[in-house]
């Protein structure tokens, strides 16, 4: 019987059961009544054969020849390239490449460790994520490296990468820009029994990531508490009065506290402030009628005194009037115009007296 063999083909040649050769692109004779069978396969990618290792065909040279075999050992992993490109990653274990019409190799990478520093970055997309930890670090924060729960080194700003196979990594992000903290509706009592609710920020920035990370649990709680105790200390020892005169002190005294516990917490506090005191309702209204009263008062002296200045003009008016005939003369003629724009024309009948009156303010001969 003739078969051919493709140019993108090799035939594996059995008789009986038994590998004789590999068949190279052509026509061939093979004697079925002999026993004799071929295999097929393609000549690219894996070395795919149904009846044989591919291993067990290493001893015939030809074969030998045509292919790559790629051994993976443990703790290890391989970059495929195929004719220089990136094509995957092969895990433990060997593999056998054609290659004939394109040329298989590989760069073995040690994963044992996590260290995996001068990894060529490009590489990682192509690796399972089961075998890598990808540690990205935004400008402003660090990141605390752990193998198996113990620390390591404090990761700055960048994509870090880490083989996580044999050793388990972690990593915790810290930010290390200033940050800002509400501690809202803080109900306390004054000196004089009087509940007030405080809204109170403070900002502050982390110091020392490792040591925090280390020493303390979950300390934004503890910062939280830090504030609010100091809060207490200080509207607990004064009366409801003396506290709204000097509220303005609250946020100077408890960042002065804060302050004091920097070192205990880590980190550093640079402001604080007051946001709200809101009172009780019955107390607001308490307060409300007595800065109306307080109002009202402060209208009524004003009004007062108004009134006091108003009739002492009109008292040192009048004596100037008195004293000073000329003066008096004036104002009459004042008023007089006034009158005379205002008044259109005038009718008089039997008002001789009137107009011997009008005459006389009006006369040149009137001394003035």
């Amino acid at each position: 019987m003739k078969i051919i063999i493709n140019e993108n083909e090799r035939g594996f040649l059995f008789q009986n059961g038994i590998y004789r050769h590999m068949l190279l692109p052509g026509k061939h004779s093979v004697h079925t009544i002999l026993g004799q069978h071929v295999e097929r396969a393609f000549t690219e990618g894996l070395v795919r054969l149904n009846t044989i290792n591919p291993k067990l065909l290493m001893r015939d040279k030809v074969f030998a020849e045509c292919v790559n075999c790629i051994n993976v050992p443990d703790n290890y992993i391989a970059i495929h390239f195929i004719d220089g490109r990136i094509s995957g990653t092969l895990t433990p274990g060997e593999y056998y490449y054609w290659n004939i019409h394109e040329k298989h190799t590989c760069e073995l990478l040690d994963i044992s460790k996590p260290e995996a520093a001068g990894i060529p970055v490009e590489y990682f997309p192509y690796v399972p994520a089961r075998f890598y930890i990808k540690v990205e670090v935004e400008q402003g924060e660090c990141a605390l490296l752990y193998y198996d729960g113990a620390f390591q080194k404090q990761l700055g700003s960048g994509c870090h990468y880490f083989w996580n196979k044999n050793i388990k990594v972690t990593a915790q992000k810290v930010d290390l820009r200033i940050r800002q903290m509400e501690i809202p509706g803080q109900e306390i009592l004054t000196s004089d029994k009087v509940g007030l609710r405080l809204n109170f920020v403070c900002a502050y920035k982390v110091t020392d990531p490792v040591r925090l990370a280390g020493e303390l649990k979950d300390f934004d709680a503890q910062i939280y508490s830090t504030v609010q105790l100091a809060l207490r200390k200080y509207v607990g020892a004064y009366r409801l009065d003396d506290l709204l005169e000097n509220k303005n002190d609250i946020a100077d005294f408890v960042l002065k506290k804060l302050q004091d516990e920097s070192s205990r917490l880590f980190v550093e506090f640079s402001g604080a402030g007051l946001k709200d005191i809101i009172l009780p309702g019955d107390i607001k209204n308490i307060m409300n009628t007595v800065l109306m009263a307080e109002k009202t008062a402060q209208a009524n002296v004003i009004s007062r005194r108004e009134e006091v200045a108003s009739t002492r003009s009109l008292l040192n008016t009048a004596k100037l009037l008195d004293e000073n005939e000329t003066l008096r003369r004036l104002k009459e003629m004042e008023y007089l115009e006034r009158i005379c724009d205002k008044v259109g024309s005038i009718s008089v009948s039997n008002g001789g007296g009137l107009l011997e009156q009008l005459r006389e303010l009006v006369s040149p001969n009137t001394s003035v």
